[in-house]
């Protein structure tokens, strides 16, 4: 018969066989296990009897290196008064009220998850998978963008006009609107200009109230106007490209409206105003080294108040002095040719014309009075002075544009507006006359001059014709600016 004896039964007896005379070498033969097994075995037993050889438990009695209880009740009660900081945040905070040791990053987010406050998930992508480009120093570019979130006592649910400065991560605008339309989106531009000065480039993304990049026509909307016409440089993410706008989002959401419902919109904009007040000026910012936005932000004046108090450079005189700037047509890869080298400017200005302009080891590229590009120096001094006097585009005119101004046109007040339609031609006075394809779906003016049918685009003169069409009709085409309003083409 069969008996199952237990662990310690067995121990028992290998000790017994010992002190009864039998060797060690033999018991541990029998039963399986080591020289040293049995030896321990004995010790136990010679110290504590049966009950030193049961098995006891393996947590040690002491952990000197355990987060003291007075952190960890600290680290949770951060933590429900703040749901969306971190282990990172919550270590700053904790190195500034003086607590030292400071526990590691890994030892306050197990602290958290021990808690409950949050859930252990695996990150999808590594922190090193990700490259964050910045630009070198504030006013350089802001990020706008619409988000929502908010929630009102009657329901609806208003948007957020956001900016923020991309080097020092300051935001600059937290508008709340009822509807994110274009006028309160530039209403929100003007104020943010208006309190923070104007940034040299604008990022958004393709939303309609920012650009017609992805609507019909070529017009401008409202928004790149306001950049045009305060020299911002627009710029556009590409489609399904989050951006450093998108992480603030989420900050704000979760830290300044996360489960509040307001009143109205004034209260709405009251707690969003006191959240980005702290943002901007106590909040650390883990992309900035753990310090407020306002850090980094306001070395933007500095710099600018240093320039403006430093004192003038006096320029040598000059027996001569060469034009300040020349012009110059940019070819279909966007290259220019200045001085016998090629400079890279943009492709999407092929075609268009840029004026230069040489200021020490810089060459400057404008175009209609804003800066697009920038270049080091790189021609021949000695040829300097003589491109600088060539006011042509750098290429021999075609035949139909021997005739044309090199100045822009000023429309006439007899000129009418068309839409070029998708053969590169437009209807006037019941007659068709050709634009061509590079203008499909474009407006361009239309005048009469003595005998022939001017049509410009964007002010430049771009195709004469004679007049083909009914003089008798004449007077009802110009009697309607914008076309038929029945018809596709019209403007």
């Amino acid at each position: 018969m069969l008996v199952e004896l237990r662990v310690v039964d067995q121990r028992v007896s290998a000790v017994h066989e010992v002190l009864d005379g039998a060797t060690v070498v033999g018991v541990a033969a029998r039963y399986g296990v080591s020289r040293q097994t049995v030896h321990r075995w004995l010790r136990k037993y010679a110290d504590g009897g049966v009950v030193g050889l049961v098995d006891g438990s393996p947590v040690p009695a002491s952990c000197p290196h355990q987060m003291p209880a007075v952190i960890e009740a600290r680290i949770v009660e951060m933590r429900h008064d703040h749901p969306g900081w971190g282990p990172r945040t919550i270590g700053h905070q904790l190195a500034r009220e003086g607590f030292d040791p400071v526990p590691a990053k890994t030892s306050i987010y197990r602290a958290l998850v021990r808690h409950q406050l949050i859930s252990p998930v695996a990150r999808r992508r590594k922190r090193a998978d990700y490259r964050r480009w910045e630009r070198a120093r504030s006013m350089e570019l802001w990020q706008m963008d619409i988000t929502g979130g908010v929630r009102l006592a009657d329901g609806t649910r208003p948007s957020i006009v956001t900016g923020i400065d991309d080097h020092s991560r300051f935001c600059v605008c937290a508008l709340v609107v009822a509807r994110a339309t274009a006028k309160p989106t530039c209403a929100a531009l003007r104020l943010a200009m208006s309190r923070h000065g104007i940034p040299e480039a604008m990022l958004t993304d393709n939303g309609k109230v920012f650009t017609n990049r992805f609507g019909r026509g070529n017009g401008e909307v409202l928004f790149d106007r306001i950049c045009r016409e305060n020299g911002i440089r627009h710029l556009l993410t590409a489609p399904r490209s989050p951006t450093t706008v998108e992480r603030f989002h989420k900050t704000l959401k979760s830290e300044g409206i996360a489960g509040q419902t307001f009143a109205d919109l004034a209260a709405a904009q009251a707690a969003i105003d006191a959240w980005v007040e702290h943002y901007n000026h106590e909040r650390p910012h883990q992309g900035i080294g753990m310090v407020a936005p306002i850090r980094r932000f306001e070395l933007a004046a500095v710099s600018q108040r240093e320039a403006v108090e430093a004192p003038p450079r006096p320029e040598p005189e000059l027996e001569h002095v060469a034009p300040l700037m020349a012009t110059r047509r940019v070819s279909t890869h966007g290259i220019v040719s200045f001085a016998a080298v090629d400079y890279h400017v943009a492709r999407w200005l092929a075609g268009q014309t840029v004026r230069i302009s040489v200021e020490g080891e810089l060459v400057s590229f404008h175009h209609r009075g804003v800066l697009v590009a920038t270049r080091a120096r790189t021609h021949d001094p000695a040829r300097e002075r003589a491109a600088l006097a060539r006011q042509v585009s750098g290429r021999k005119p075609r035949k139909r544009e021997a005739s044309r101004p090199d100045h822009p046109v000023a429309p006439s007040s007899d000129a009418v507006t068309r839409k070029v339609d998708r053969t590169g031609s437009i209807s006037f006075a019941a007659a068709t006359y050709r634009v061509g394809s590079a203008y499909a779906r474009q407006q361009v003016q239309v005048a009469i001059v003595d005998d022939q049918v001017h049509i410009a685009f964007e002010g430049e003169l771009i195709r004469t014709h004679p007049i083909r069409h009914d003089p008798t009709r004449q007077h009802g085409a110009l009697a309607n600016p914008a076309g038929r309003p029945n018809r596709t083409n019209a403007a």
